[in-house]
């Protein structure tokens, strides 16, 4: 069963002591400042390992005091949210927030998906990837395939033990084909078949992956709100 503290726990590596040091994933970052995830029945939280004690003090403080959601209200702020903001209040400042979804018992296994296995078969589609990325973390990397190239892919994005947050990309002039759904459905089928959680997440103003999570029917278990 997902939570909001496997949430955390497939995003980040922390202390043990609410503080991230890094992001799971192969070139890690320390973008978020502060994160607040809430389910119907807990909430988690995590602060940055370079903010100030006193600040991450209060944070803890406030977080521990959260309510969980609920009436199924997943887009309801925060309770302190104008706190954080004020303690963490910095020109370049973002505040983003969105679901937190997990898989239904019954997927059905999608026709014409292949598993990737080297970045050179991404090169024609999708730049940026180094070799070694899919060994150390990315993988499974499942993928629609036209004309001997991946034109629509889903992998780990963030990846922990036992589970992973999903990524997707699909080439622009194959968009809105609904590639996308198919690429998920089989990387969430490929990491069970591994034993491992697949869980997925956006934000509140991305339409098109909202759009994509309820023609899986992705079950909505908590949300984020995260500051940067």
């Amino acid at each position: 069963m997902a939570t909001p503290e496997l949430h955390l726990a497939t995003a980040f590596v922390s202390d043990g002591e609410h503080r991230i040091t890094e992001t799971r994933e192969p070139n890690p970052s320390l973008s978020v400042r502060f994160v607040l995830a809430r389910g119907a029945s807990s909430v988690a939280w995590a602060v940055r390992t370079d903010v100030k004690p006193e600040i991450a003090s209060e944070l803890d403080e406030l977080a521990a005091s959260e309510p969980v959601h609920s009436d199924d209200n997943w887009q309801a702020p925060p309770k302190h949210a104008e706190r954080y903001e004020e303690l963490l209040a910095m020109d370049f400042a973002e505040v983003d927030s969105g679901p937190l979804f997990e898989f239904p018992a019954e997927l059905a296994a999608p026709d014409g998906i292949v598993e990737i296995r080297s970045e050179r078969e991404l090169a024609t589609n999708f730049h940026g990837w180094v070799h070694g990325e899919i060994s150390d973390g990315r993988a499974p990397v499942m993928a629609v395939v036209e004309a001997g190239a991946p034109v629509s892919i889903c992998f780990c994005a963030r990846r922990a033990r036992g589970s992973a947050e999903a990524g997707v990309d699909t080439a622009e002039r194959f968009r809105k084909r609904g590639y996308a759904v198919r690429t998920i459905a089989a990387w969430a089928l490929a990491l069970r078949a591994r034993k491992m959680t697949p869980l997925y997440s956006t934000s509140w103003s991305n339409d098109a992956s909202l759009a994509v999570a309820r023609k899986l029917g992705l079950v909505t278990y908590g949300s984020t709100w995260t500051m940067t």
